[in-house]
């Protein structure tokens, strides 16, 4: 029964937040509109329950601009010192509340990933779909993004496998420390590698 209890748990909890935080929401969407120009929210499709895809929001962090005098901008030259600071407190996650709210996410599960991945998972590691995908997760308070894709699956079935409201609880926990200490934040994603980069030697499985 956990899943389901967990469900309403993660919507109860997802609109109360959503509540409270409205006001530093609606100071973010106009600091970034007043900063950045729109769009105020970054949207992507990501794999989620099941291998269902469903748009993920988070606040925008860099600018839209992606050439300069005909040479590609890096991501870390499109950041923004608002964008860094938003990333840095993890307040550029707060849009994924709206996901959490809808059912797309859970509070806690394998994070997200973008839907052009499928085709390098394996059997097994396909299994991380079997629940909600989450805002944090048991690989993200083990090394967060820095850790290898391999590394950061075994530990996303590993959840799955021993799915429980303690380790939930343990995970939520220690991801409040990891936000308060800033530890393990990717400023730049292409430091972390991606999973084609991992497995570009292998035949996609489908």
């Amino acid at each position: 029964m956990y899943p389901v209890i967990k469900r309403w748990l993660d919507a109860g909890a997802a609109a109360i937040m959503l509540l409270a935080c409205a006001p530093l929401i609606g100071l973010i969407a106009i600091v970034i509109r007043y900063s950045m120009g729109g769009p105020i929210l970054f949207r992507q499709v990501r794999t989620g329950l099941n291998e269902k895809e469903f748009t993920c929001c988070k606040f925008r962090s860099m600018r839209e601009e992606q050439l300069v005098d005909g040479r590609k901008l890096t991501d870390s030259e499109r950041l923004t010192r608002l964008g860094l600071f938003l990333r840095r407190t993890s307040l550029d996650e707060l849009p994924q509340l709206w996901n959490i709210l809808r059912g797309d996410m859970s509070f806690v599960g394998p994070r997200p990933l973008l839907v052009h991945y499928l085709p390098y998972y394996t059997a097994e590691e396909k299994r991380r779909h079997l629940t909600r995908p989450g805002l944090t997760g048991w690989a993200q308070i083990h090394g967060r993004n820095y850790l290898p894709f391999n590394e950061r699956f075994q530990k996303d079935i590993w959840y799955v496998n021993h799915l429980s409201w303690q380790l939930d609880a343990r995970v939520l926990l220690a991801t409040v420390w990891l936000v308060l200490t800033g530890k393990d934040v990717a400023e730049d994603p292409t430091q972390c590698g991606t999973l084609s980069d991992e497995r570009k030697s292998q035949v996609p499985l489908t």
